[in-house]
């Protein structure tokens, strides 16, 4: 051999010239091969697959002033004009966009259709919930009705429906129960005669001005987590931190909200029974309250439990046959305000109260109460409470928002939703209000009876400022145990989720631990415990999906050139010395050590390989003379396997998000490894990101750079020329030196 070849031979494929691929170097991309340049021609019997090499050319990065780019982005903000003003406020205030171009002749029907059949809806459920968050009835229609208005003012969504929520009342009636225990250990719940203050308790037997009773001091509690909330939800707006919903998936949401349905239940079944019980907190409180239910059971009023048999009798067909023939009625039936009205009815003309001492709503005044700030002495006790009702309930919000809007093909801004839904917390909380948020239920009623735009919530506002000032006191004699069946009742859609388990099984098992993990913990321990429980649980999983990610071997289709998983598909070719390798995950310091075992368990060990050399070594030191009569691929098992095979690897990192430096270290290693038994290791279709991680980690130095591809072709193409370069060729499935 020439000293000429011999040099050449010599070389790794990472130092070959690329005119030894068949162009000159400086072949720009796009321009066809001409005749090579190099002083050595490629005759036709070489047969050389030559292959083009993409080129590409970074652009240069401007030289940038931090302190000029500084100074002219607040330039620009601080940049002040008549249309800068007008759009600033046109965003903040939607409705001054939609309204003046609002279509009265097409729009104002459905508008007003589904504005009175939600306002109908909402009367029954307000005054239910009220009871669920520790409050008079009153401030539920207080809730609706202002909500309704101000979403109308900032809400970009056109079809939902924002008002007192079931979930949220549970949360702070959570709140506001142990808010009231720690005033007043002591405390009575039927008296109406205890005057609190935030910094203890007094009792006194009459009324006086400047001190508040029990109903007084519960929703003092409550507008303060309200004004709390609706703070966190501006500052996020304000940061644009919203994407802390995205830790809320829809697995998990749905998990939370069943769950809470449970405690929801729960809470309402003594109202049922007419049970008159202390509610439990904290850990476990709904076992403590079934148990104090089954201890207190003989003590069940009749009239109260018939009463409830009754209304359910009644609202659960009567659901069933609203969401059955919900495409042929123009309107749903209204039967919760239908039962509601009989109820009151029996329960005034039959005395319920003073002959069967049954549990009634009693006086709901009418018109409005002064508005007063939050109790600003509760703020430290409520704040931490108040993060997680304000992340359920504009991430509620959010979602129904897009939901919505992707339905019928316009667009929401989250952001403005973020600002929407706080200020329908803060506003109301001076006027005694609790916290809101868009719900799912009558948001649908809302879609299906015509809605149009937010003017039906001007409508729904109507129907409750008509309730207020006339209506309210003429749902004094109504039955507690009512409102009771009508919140279960409304539970119907949630607790049916457990039907859509076998599809959310088969579609991601993952997704299905996840609601089981959070809907438990959210029944059994307590709604935030159970909402942080299924957020690091979701998260975990995240996590654990990266740790033990799919891995395969690739092969080639040729008609296609598409390389695929050889385990999935069937009739792929692999190229002979060449394995190419998919790993589909971040590449980081929780799986590293999973990156590197899988790689040699599906290509080749070169720890072991190693080692076999260093034994096969020293054992023929010690031997005087070697004599081997065999088979060669006997010699091949004794080292594991032959090295001379297996030439290149080549890593698909077209799944790999982003390297950290365990990663770029990882690689680091494996290339190390390999390249002590004489393979190669190539990287394709790494992402930008990727790159400029091995850039900066420095995986391979300024003349290595051809070990990194765009395409998978080209790297097979690539360790195909090299070995040819070196005068290797394969015969048998043996590697055999051009020598």
């Amino acid at each position: 051999m020439s000293s000429e070849n011999k040099e050449q031979h010599n070389l790794s494929p990472r130092d070959l010239p690329e005119e030894a691929y068949g162009f000159p170097p400086e072949l720009p991309l796009g321009a066809q091969r001409g005749p090579s340049t190099d002083s050595r021609q490629f005759e036709p019997s070489d047969r050389r697959r030559a292959f083009r090499r993409i080129h590409m050319e970074l652009h240069e990065k401007p030289d940038t002033n931090i302190k000029q780019l500084v100074m002219r982005k607040l330039h620009k903000s601080c940049q002040c004009n008549a249309t800068k003003v007008r759009n600033r406020i046109f965003d903040f205030f939607p409705v001054l966009r939609w309204l003046p171009k609002y279509d009265l002749k097409k729009n104002i029907l459905g508008d007003m259709m589904s504005g009175l059949i939600v306002g109908i809806l909402l009367v029954p459920q307000s005054i239910a919930y009220s009871l669920l968050a520790g409050q008079e009835p009153i401030y539920g229609l207080y809730t609706s009705f202002f909500a309704s208005i101000i979403y109308f003012l900032f809400g970009t969504s056109r079809h939902i429906s924002v008002g007192i929520f079931g979930i949220l009342c549970l949360m702070i009636g959570e709140v506001v129960d142990r808010e009231l225990h720690k005033a007043c250990p002591d405390i009575d719940t039927t008296s109406s005669s205890i005057a609190m203050f935030s910094n203890g308790c007094v009792v006194v037997n009459h009324t006086l001005d400047g001190l508040c009773d029990k109903s007084c001091y519960a929703i003092k509690i409550g507008s303060t987590v309200t004004f709390m909330a609706g703070v966190y939800q501006v500052a996020m707006g304000f940061f644009q931190v919203g994407f802390v919903s995205v830790y809320l998936s829809d697995a998990l949401l749905s998990g939370f909200v069943t769950g809470a349905s449970f405690t929801i239940l729960t809470s309402q079944a003594k109202y049922l029974l007419g049970l008159s019980l202390p509610r439990s907190n904290g850990v476990g409180s709904v076992i403590t309250t079934w148990i104090h239910i089954f201890k207190n059971i003989h003590k069940t009023n009749i009239c109260d439990l018939i009463t409830s048999l009754l209304c359910l009798l009644v609202l659960v067909p009567t659901k069933e046959l609203n969401e059955y023939f919900k495409s042929k009625l123009p309107a749903p039936i209204p039967t919760e305000l239908i039962v509601v009205v009989a109820a009151t009815l029996a329960s005034h003309f039959g005395k319920l109260n003073e002959n069967y001492n049954s549990s009634i709503a009693g006086q709901i005044p009418t018109g409005f109460m002064p508005p007063q700030a939050p109790d600003w002495s509760l703020i430290p006790n409520v704040a931490v409470d108040a993060i997680a009702i304000s992340i359920i309930g504009f991430a509620i919000t959010v979602s129904l928002s897009e939901m919505f809007a992707k339905k019928h093909g316009y667009t929401v801004k989250a952001n403005q939703e973020m600002y929407a839904i706080g200020f329908c917390n803060i506003i109301p909380s001076f006027f005694h209000c609790i916290t809101t948020s868009a719900a799912l239920a009558k948001t649908l009623v809302k879609e299906s009876t015509g809605c149009q735009t937010q003017l039906s919530a001007i409508v729904t506002s109507l129907v409750l400022l008509l309730v207020l000032l006339l209506i309210a006191p003429l749902f004094y004699s109504l039955q507690k145990c009512v409102l009771g069946v009508i919140t279960i009742v409304n539970l119907r859609g949630a607790l049916l989720k457990f039907r859509d388990l076998p599809k959310m099984w088969r579609l991601s098992r993952m997704d299905t631990v996840i609601w089981f993990v959070t809907m438990l913990s959210s029944a059994l321990l307590s709604t935030e415990i159970g909402l942080l429980v299924g957020v690091c649980f979701s998260m975990f999983c995240v996590i654990l999906r990266t740790q033990m990610p799919k891995i395969s071997l690739l092969g080639l289709e040729e008609e296609s050139e598409i390389f695929e998983s050889i385990s999935t598909y069937k009739n792929l070719r692999s190229k002979s010395g060449i394995k190419v390798f998919r790993f589909i995950a971040p590449l980081y310091y929780i799986n590293k050590e999973c990156f590197k075992s899988a790689l040699y368990k599906k290509t080749l060990n070169p720890v072991l390989v190693k080692a076999a050399w260093k034994k096969a070594a020293k054992r023929k030191l010690k031997e005087e003379t070697v004599t081997f009569h065999g088979d060669p691929d006997e010699v091949s098992m004794q080292l594991s396997h032959d090295p001379l095979e297996l030439h290149t690897v080549v890593i698909d990192c077209s799944a790999i998000q982003f390297l950290d430096t365990a990663g770029i270290n990882t690689l680091k290693e494996v290339r190390r490894d390999y390249e002590a038994i004489g393979i190669q290791v190539l990287l394709a279709q790494c992402n930008p990101s990727v790159r400029d991680s091995l850039a900066k980690g420095e995986y391979c130095k300024k003349e290595e750079e051809n070990l990194l591809f765009y395409s998978l072709s080209e790297a097979v193409a690539f360790a195909e020329e090299s070995q040819k370069e070196k005068g290797v060729c394969v015969v048998n499935g043996l590697s055999l030196s051009g020598d």
